[in-house]
């Protein structure tokens, strides 16, 4: 399946509306107006340790997917059938998570770039509620391809689109938690519109891949 040379684009722009979600934008002020003050280099810690969680994400999915590749026309019907779920699951604002359990910098003690790194690390899989349909629909795309470089690249991509606005919220002194608040309540108009666009490429992937075949 050609997925494209848009893919990467639209995985680094799943990452920023990602971050906008209610239980992810408004903590991060928390969360690194501690963390800062172990470290000017603990933002990038974090971050770094984000990304490796998702990237290990994309590297087990794309070995899950080349297992399957002589069964590509089953895993692509599987995948599209995900990815429409998952847009419904926005459309409807279905199975929403609103917290992840009052995490932040202060529960994890170490000081410096390593304490950054194991957070950055845990916020990867604590998040993944919150930004569950939009990452399920990036990793059923990697499935398909089969390809670990691939799945590497694009779930780091990913983790980009959500690191960057991080990094600037990290390093601005005049953005706050109830600022980001404010901006969070909109999230439900975007996660409509993006769950609208998973369902039309859900339904692009059953009907070109998998439909015209038959």
């Amino acid at each position: 399946m050609d997925l494209g040379g848009a893919t990467p684009l639209a995985a680094f722009i799943a990452g920023v509306i990602s971050i906008l979600s209610p239980c992810v934008l408004p903590l991060l002020p928390v969360i690194f107006a501690y963390s800062t003050s172990k470290g000017k280099l603990r933002p990038l810690a974090i971050v770094s340790g984000l990304s490796l969680s998702f990237v290990f994400m994309g590297i087990i999915t794309s070995v899950f997917g080349s297992l399957f590749q002589q069964y590509l026309i089953y895993l692509t019907a599987f995948a599209g059938i995900i990815v429409i779920l998952m847009g419904l699951t926005l459309l409807f604002d279905l199975g929403t998570f609103n917290s992840i359990g009052g995490l932040s910098g202060k529960q994890f003690k170490e000081n410096g770039l390593m304490g950054g790194l194991l957070l950055g690390i845990s916020l990867g899989i604590i998040w993944i509620p919150c930004v569950g349909p939009i990452l399920a629909s990036i990793l059923s795309l990697v499935a398909i391809e089969g390809d670990l470089l691939y799945g590497a690249f694009l779930l780091f991509v990913y983790s980009m689109g959500l690191g960057i606005p991080m990094l600037l919220i990290a390093y601005s002194a005049n953005i706050s938690s109830s600022k980001l608040g404010m901006i969070a309540k909109y999230d439900m108009y975007l996660k409509k519109v993006v769950g609208f666009i998973l369902v039309l490429v859900g339904m692009w992937m059953l009907y070109n891949n998998v439909l015209i075949r038959l």
